[in-house]
């Protein structure tokens, strides 16, 4: 195609149906929660400088489930963990979040300083219909990472129904992702119902024809999302430094590129079943190029076959991204993880962000159903101005890509499980 080479945060909800329909119970399905208590599992791992939250998204997304909670009369407790201390210390405490999210609600947040035991059911029991209380942070038990039933246990003693609303924790088998589905009826929170509906519609049954667009690194970090893509998309659109391994796989002499030349085998594997399942890989012709990778370092645009010995390819060139953005435009679905440069350092931000803006206008147009995530997928829409267009941007991690692998995610089957 072109100028490329052809090879072979929450916002709409869909309505309870669909969610029906995929196997899940919602907080809509369940029974009337006038004292009854319930355990919200969210996702409050927010950065924190000088004890202050200095990016409230995850606390903004845990908001619909927990006010509609409280506003029909139940006890909330929200479960969670922040950052990774070792079982038994005391470190990186909740404390901090609660009044934090207290802001973002707009009503009182209560927290206690123990998350099962003697202190935290008092607690509990202190709690009025429709108040909110956070609980300790839960990896201070080293029950919360072994899904040990003990731990599942006393924090069942807490409650009477589970919520998980916190899908970027959800490829994670503990004790407040995966072992309380088990053992309280267990339903999905408004974020999570959001966040299935999304990847539900982008590649479990989307509407065809469907685009990926896979950047980053290297091709080791992605190697089984590309292999399971290409069973599932018409259109894989590869960028990055992933992009100058397909390149030097397929003979082309990418100079000082960063490139998994051992991977070459690997790459052309790529290649041969996406040609096999009917998937255009599309492979930049036209690259900018540079002698040093710094901010603002000379660089040109030039043929992939140009790259001299001492130049790196650092981003794709405009014709390249031009070409791209024809293919997305016949394109219905569009799932995006990943820079197609590097975005970070100035001017290699131009691909990603032109593209990026195609994407967000064939959205709102009403032709494309967009959804992205990923860290620096996150970072390089609202740094192209775009998120708020895109049908759907995941703040999840290590989940989005886990799913973008076709992996089943312990949280989520275990509320198929509970569902079903």
């Amino acid at each position: 195609m072109g100028l490329f080479e052809p090879h072979g945060r929450y916002r709409r909800r869909h309505g309870q149906a669909a969610l029906i329909v995929a196997g899940f119970a919602s907080i809509d399905d369940m029974p009337a929660l006038a004292g009854k208590t319930v355990i919200v599992r969210a996702d409050l791992n927010v950065p924190i400088a000088d004890n202050r939250v200095t990016d409230a998204t995850r606390l903004s997304a845990a908001v619909p489930t927990l006010a509609a909670l409280a506003d029909r009369g139940a006890k909330v407790l929200v479960l969670s963990h922040f950052g990774r201390p070792k079982p038994g210390e005391r470190v990186l405490s909740l404390a901090a979040i609660a009044p934090a999210l207290s802001d973002v609600m707009g009503r009182p947040v209560a927290f206690v300083d123990e998350t099962i035991g003697p202190v935290a059911e008092a607690a509990v029991a202190a709690m009025a219909p429709g108040s909110i209380l956070v609980l300790e942070n839960a990896r201070y038990h080293a029950g919360e990472e072994a899904n040990d039933p003990a731990f599942i246990a006393a924090l069942a003693k807490l409650g009477d129904f589970y919520v998980n609303d916190a899908f970027s924790v959800s490829h994670r088998a503990h004790a407040s992702t995966e072992g309380l589905a088990h053992v309280l009826p267990a339903f999905a929170g408004r974020s999570m119902q959001d966040e299935l509906e999304a990847l539900e519609a982008a590649l479990g049954n989307p509407e065809h024809p469907v685009a990926a667009v896979v950047g980053g690194a290297k091709v080791s970090s992605k190697l089984d999302v590309l292999t399971h893509l290409v069973t599932r998309v018409d259109h894989l659109m590869i960028g990055g430094g992933m992009a100058n391994t397909f390149l030097a796989a397929k003979g082309v002499a990418v100079g000082k590129s960063l490139c998994e030349h051992d991977l070459a085998p690997t790459a052309l594997d790529i290649l041969a079943r996406a040609e096999a399942a009917g998937c255009t890989v599309h492979l930049p012709y036209d690259v900018v190029v540079a002698k040093e990778f710094a901010a603002h370092a000379p660089s040109r645009t030039c043929n992939v076959h140009d790259v001299a010995a001492d130049e790196m390819i650092l981003d794709l060139g405009e014709s390249a991204v031009e070409a791209l953005g024809d293919a997305l435009k016949i394109c219905k679905t569009v799932v995006w993880n990943g820079p197609l440069g590097a975005f970070e350092t100035p001017p290699f931000d131009a691909a990603t962000v032109a593209l990026a803006r195609i994407a967000g206008a064939l959205t709102q147009s009403g032709g494309l159903r967009s959804v992205a995530g990923g860290g620096d997928t996150v970072a390089a829409l609202n740094h192209a101005g775009v998120a708020e267009q895109f049908s759907f941007v995941s703040v999840a991690g290590g989940a989005f890509l886990e799913w973008m692998e076709g992996k089943p995610l312990p949280g989520v089957e275990a509320l198929k499980r509970v569902a079903a």
